[in-house]
């Protein structure tokens, strides 16, 4: 039997997945519903961009359809699942996106049920997305490899144990403000040394693209990646010589162990 599956939520999250799930083929407009908690007028822009169906109340999302995306902010989140749980019944697997809320916390407000809990970062936008999949212990394995094919329908996706989630936050939801930063230093030290910015750029950030593709295509470890292009005294070991000295690696392990703290935090605050 096929799916048909429902957004609550209607935001730039929501709009990444249906736009994915439609480019993709993995699903056809016809068989995704919509709803969006307060605001109207983004409703009528998903469903021109998009064609999908639309519905103005809750009740009817739920009746509709079998899967739920969650795609609403924490605090929304936490509003809407006491007002939404008379609408649940047995059939229905609830595939959150909200940061910071454990499937224990939804379960509390929900009862029982079929839980999921996925965590994309921002490439979703381009569809590049890495997403972590967490479920509970009443979602069976056919069930969570579906909700993987949806998250790789923009991306790629791998399941997790929850209790990796802040990890998982330090090393991939937060880390693209990582690699940004990090683009934005290479083309700073190339303008000091008389490169046009706008060269800079283009240079640093198709050096980190090649690089990560090298990482994931060969399949080789990032260091004899490294040591691949680190000749004797040449340029590049004098670099890298130069990040060591100033704790580089050491530096980025604290960035993730940071965000990955706060992220627990988050979860005890909500």
């Amino acid at each position: 039997m096929r799916h048909t599956i429902g957004f609550y939520g209607a935001g730039n999250m929501a709009q990444v997945m249906i736009a994915g799930l439609l480019n993709s083929g993995f699903y056809q407009k016809e068989e995704i519903y919509v709803y969006n908690y307060r605001y109207e007028p983004t409703l009528k822009k998903v469903k021109e961009a998009y064609g999908v169906k639309v519905v103005s109340e809750e009740e009817t999302l739920f009746e509709q359809t079998d899967w739920i995306i969650l795609a609403v902010k924490p605090a929304v989140l936490l509003q809407v699942l006491p007002r939404v749980k008379k609408y649940l019944t047995e059939e229905h697997v609830l595939v959150s996106v909200a940061a910071g809320v454990s499937t224990h916390q939804i379960a509390a407000l929900t009862g029982p049920h079929k839980i999921i809990r996925a965590m994309p970062n921002t490439p979703a936008t381009i569809q590049q997305a890495m997403s972590s999949i967490s479920p509970n212990e009443l979602v069976s394995s056919e069930q969570t490899q579906f909700v993987t094919e949806i998250f790789n329908s923009f991306g790629k996706a791998k399941v997790v144990s929850e209790e990796n989630i802040d990890a998982v936050v330090g090393v991939s939801g937060s880390a693209p403000a990582y690699v940004y930063l990090f683009i934005e230093a290479l083309a700073d030290g190339a303008v000091a040394e008389g490169l046009p910015r706008e060269d800079a750029y283009e240079f640093a950030s198709q050096a980190v693209l090649g690089a990560a593709e090298m990482v994931e295509k060969t399949g080789k470890h990032p260091g004899e990646l490294k040591d691949m292009v680190t000749s004797p005294k040449g340029t590049t070991v004098a670099a890298v010589q130069s990040l060591e000295e100033s704790n580089f690696r050491a530096s980025i392990m604290r960035a993730v162990k940071a965000a990955a703290k706060r992220n627990h935090e988050m979860s005890e605050e909500t």
